[in-house]
């Protein structure tokens, strides 16, 4: 027999499929719209094509990782209060690149990455040798300051527990310009399905190998397939920033929305030790 736990738990994970599938089409779509519209229209039409498609395109966390649907019944949850503090001035950067960086990094060297947020800093060590390409890719947006200033847009509290963080549009369809291959999908710590608290994974659009900025921590052990690259693991005090953020709740009610906390990422850094 399964429970109703069980049956909760499978519904939020094909919900949270079939989310990402309708955002990997509507990508799809809107790439051949705006490729007609262009032809007909000239270039002088993309910036305001830009801003159509902005509320079109969502990318997963991919994990991946937009508001959750609600029925028109449901009412305006009441918000919790803000455990963070105000950003760091500053502003997100633009730039984005045509190809996955040249592979810089020592694949036999350790490699931390650290968040620091305006909820409290969260440290990740890196799993350099198991997943060198998303690894090196880190390591090379971190240096261009390509995280600094971003929110993390997407909080999920029932059925999967993450936070999704690296879009700097915010929207969930932001990337670097280009994408990485899938890694370590078969991690040992990647028992029956279940991405285990304090990991951070790849989000992705659905589709093989197509990873990009964006990447999720997970806060609670969560049931997903082993489709998403697991490239680090949060240290304990991270992981009660993470809870911290989880407990202040998500915009929708629904469990799949913005977080109530403002959560930005003010520096990220990736460094060898």
């Amino acid at each position: 027999m399964v429970s109703q736990e069980q049956r909760r738990r499978q519904l939020a994970r094909e919900k949270f499929l079939r989310q990402q599938q309708r955002r990997t089409e509507a990508r799809r779509k809107a790439r051949v719209r705006n490729a007609v519209i262009a032809s007909v229209l000239g270039v002088t039409l993309i910036g305001s094509l830009a801003l159509y498609t902005t509320g079109v395109l969502k990318q997963d966390d991919d994990k991946t990782n937009a508001a959750a649907e609600v029925t028109p019944e449901a009412e305006a949850p009441s918000k919790a209060p803000d455990p963070c503090e105000k950003p760091a001035p500053g502003e997100v950067g633009k730039q984005t690149w045509k190809k996955e960086p040249a592979m810089s990094i020592d694949k036999s060297a350790k490699y931390t990455m650290k968040l620091e947020t305006t909820c409290g800093t969260i440290d990740v060590a890196l799993k350099t040798s198991a997943a060198p390409h998303t690894v090196n890719s880190f390591n090379f947006l971190a240096g261009k300051g390509y995280f600094d200033h971003t929110k993390c847009h997407r909080l999920t509290t029932d059925g999967i527990y993450v936070l999704q963080c690296g879009d700097p549009t915010g929207t969930g369809s932001g990337g670097p310009g280009y994408t990485i291959p899938d890694e370590n999908l078969k991690d040992a710590g990647l028992k029956n399905n279940t991405y285990p608290a304090g990991t951070v994974a790849m989000a992705n659009t659905g589709q093989k190998d197509s990873g990009g900025s964006q990447f999720f921590l997970v806060y609670e052990d969560s049931q997903l397939p082993p489709n998403y690259t697991p490239f680090g693991t949060v240290s304990d005090a991270g992981l009660k920033v993470l809870k911290k953020i989880a407990d202040a709740g998500e915009s929708t009610g629904a469990g799949d929305g913005a977080p109530n906390a403002t959560v930005v990422i003010d520096k990220a850094t990736v460094t060898a030790s």
